[in-house]
């Protein structure tokens, strides 16, 4: 799976449930809680967590690019060797 869709998914889950809890966490008592307020809400925010990924993009991920990266390409790889250079 790609990086990026299972940052995002995982992302994603994580902002439903921590709206879930936050909705759940109004009510007084079990009785009082309006589930379909809460899993519209939920899924509401696992949506915008969804565009927001894609419009933002995701640090974790370009964290782990850059690292990946760096990884390829020794550290020296900028420095040219004596006698490559294009002056005569």
């Amino acid at each position: 799976m790609n990086e990026f869709i299972k940052a995002s998914l995982i992302r994603a889950l994580r902002t439903i449930a921590q709206t879930a809890i936050a909705m759940i966490g109004t009510a007084v008592v079990m009785t009082d809680v309006q589930w379909k307020v809460v899993i519209s809400a939920s899924l509401l925010s696992g949506i915008l967590s969804i565009l927001t990924s894609i419009a933002t993009g995701l640090p974790e991920v370009e964290y782990q690019r850059h690292i990946y990266m760096s990884a390829e390409e020794p550290e020296d790889s900028w420095i040219e060797e004596e006698g490559d250079t294009d002056e005569e």
